[in-house]
């Protein structure tokens, strides 16, 4: 009797834990928060999830972008439990967030900066250094990063300059031995044209492959949903990474300013200059050492991860899709043919003309969501249909979710770029480099990279993907995990 009376005790206890776990521990957040707001504000939320204490909802968006996982499982679970909204509450990178995947309002919330600015997680962060440009107005910095490597007459400086990296790469992989990790290489190349694009020719190939080596370290740490300054965390490693590059940096940047002050008619050879030159109306200079540092932090780690993300995959679908290779293909040798004879390379108006191959490359950047969200922080309590995005809560514009939207895009799941012959997107309904003045000012020069490695595989090279069932790690870019193992073979007629 006594047994049994003992065995009641503990199941009564474990019950009770049970309760205190999964009742109360896990409606906390909706607790706290209905508290700090107010019930009438809480009440004007959308629906959603926000988690556990502390983590909010990140173990579940681990699970879902962790090797293996299915990054669409985030948003095919709020669908599931609380209907197609497209604006959910949670919890997610330590902040209060509403994740939105209306187009409209993705549209909206870019482009209202009196009532959103940027924001972005503490990993993220860890490029802004000591955050001396966020003090700097973003539509100056915008300007500056955007007007040397966007439009026609940007653009066309570079085509050579590109092409030359490309066929050299090309030349390099092509006469390796055994499989040939293109990711890897497709970064080594993209960084070594963003940084001649940018710094221009400062470094030697040593010290390009040095810093491309701590962008390396860098990168994992980006998006971590774990950013702790720990041993054994990724986050402490690109720490220091970032460090070694701000020492690299800063010398070149100082000798540069040097140079400028002492001779006031030097030519501008990259964006380096534009940027120390920059004054603001009433003639003083806009950056210091500091906030050029935080700048180049960042464009240097996105302007060649999205290039060599996006060219990864570009090759993996073209590949694996014959009447896409087939299409493509015609499409280089048709520019080919066109040629005047004297004329050595691509140009610009070439590049204008592959009409097909930029459509390969937005049902790439659709289908495969280089970034899958952006950050922008309500300023002041926000009604945006019918709901309430609260002063200091995150508005997660979630790319992945409008891009893989059935709603939007017939079957999203398939790669196909001739669903881009008769449609025009709306606004906010393709938006993988953001909206307005928001907008990644490298993007057209990352699809202009794309673009130009796209026409030289085709022409000249055969490839083929080692495994073809490599696993995925979503986080913080989509990439195989093999790094693309391909074998690379030069047509002997090219």
């Amino acid at each position: 009797m006594e047994l049994l009376s003992n065995f009641g005790a503990i199941l009564g206890a474990l019950l009770g834990l049970y309760i205190l776990v999964f009742g109360f521990l896990r409606k906390f957040n909706d607790i706290w928060y209905r508290f700090k707001l107010g019930k009438n504000v809480y009440n004007a939320l959308p629906p959603g999830d926000m988690g556990w204490p502390l983590v909010g909802s990140s173990l579940s968006f681990y699970q879902a972008f962790k090797i293996g996982g299915d990054p669409n499982a985030v948003m095919d679970n709020l669908i599931s439990r609380f209907g197609r909204v497209r604006m959910y509450k949670s919890h997610l990178y330590g902040f209060p967030v509403i994740i939105v995947t209306d187009p409209e309002v993705c549209r909206r919330i870019y482009l209202d900066d009196e009532h959103f600015k940027l924001n972005y997680p503490k990993s993220v962060k860890l490029l802004q250094a000591d955050g001396s440009l966020l003090k700097v107005d973003y539509k100056i910095v915008h300007r500056l990063m955007a007007a040397p490597i966007n439009g026609v007459e940007a653009l066309s400086r570079y085509v050579e300059f590109i092409e030359d990296a490309v066929v050299e790469g090309l030349e390099e992989w092509g006469s390796m031995k055994g499989p040939v990790p293109l990711l890897h290489e497709f970064k080594r190349l993209t960084f070594k044209i963003i940084i001649g694009v940018f710094l221009g020719p400062v470094f030697t190939d040593s010290e390009v492959a040095e810093l491309e080596s701590l962008y390396a370290e860098i990168g994992p740490a980006i998006m971590s949903i774990f950013p702790y300054n720990l041993p054994g965390f990724s986050y402490r490693r690109a720490l220091k990474a970032r460090i070694k590059v701000e020492n690299i940096v800063r010398p070149v940047i100082q000798n540069r300013k040097k140079a400028l002050e002492n001779n006031v008619d030097l030519e501008e050879t990259c964006q380096l200059d534009a940027v120390i030159k920059a004054t603001d109306k009433n003639g003083e200079r806009v950056f210091n050492d500091n906030a050029i540092i935080c700048m180049l932090l960042g464009l240097l780690y996105a302007g060649y991860h999205t290039s060599a993300h996006g060219a990864q995959w570009t090759m993996v679908h073209v590949s694996e899709n014959p009447d896409v290779y087939q299409k493509a293909k015609e499409e280089q040798e048709m520019i080919i043919k066109q040629r005047p004879p004297n004329q050595k390379g691509l140009n610009f108006k070439e590049i204008k003309q592959m009409k097909y191959t930029a459509k390969i490359i937005n049902e790439v950047l659709r289908l495969n969501n280089i970034v899958f969200t952006n950050f922008r922080m309500a300023t002041k309590d926000v009604n945006v249909n019918g709901y309430t995005i609260p002063k200091g809560w995150i508005a997660a514009m979630w790319i992945r979710g409008v891009h893989m939207d059935d709603k939007i895009y017939e079957n999203p799941l398939e790669f196909n770029p001739s669903r881009w012959d008769n449609y025009t997107p709306k606004p906010g309904e393709y938006i993988p480099f953001g909206i307005g003045s928001r907008f990644c000012p490298g993007n057209e020069l990352a699809k202009l990279e794309m673009t130009v490695l796209l026409h030289h595989f085709l022409l000249g090279y055969r490839w083929e993907r080692v495994n073809r069932k490599a696993l995925v790690s979503n986080i913080p870019i989509p990439a195989l995990v093999d790094e693309c193992l391909t074998n690379i073979t030069k047509l002997p007629s090219y």
